[in-house]
């Protein structure tokens, strides 16, 4: 059996209150985790060049008002 499979397996066999605990930290846990890959990502300079076009497109006037 594959380990997400067990896993699965686990889940289900959780009850109510578990499966709410659980539901709480995975949240909390994907979060911090897309969090910790945009950081990344942006320290990388992976962004650069899409914050620079915003900026340009701001300069130029083409921004408006949200």
């Amino acid at each position: 059996m594959k380990k997400i499979e067990k896993l699965e397996n686990e889940v289900l066999r959780l009850n109510r209150d578990d499966l709410a605990a659980f539901r709480n930290w995975f949240i909390q846990f994907d979060s911090d985790k897309w969090d910790r890959e945009i950081e990344e990502d942006a320290l990388k300079g992976k962004f650069d060049k899409l914050s620079k076009e915003a900026i340009a497109a701001h300069n130029a006037g083409m921004a408006k008002q949200l």
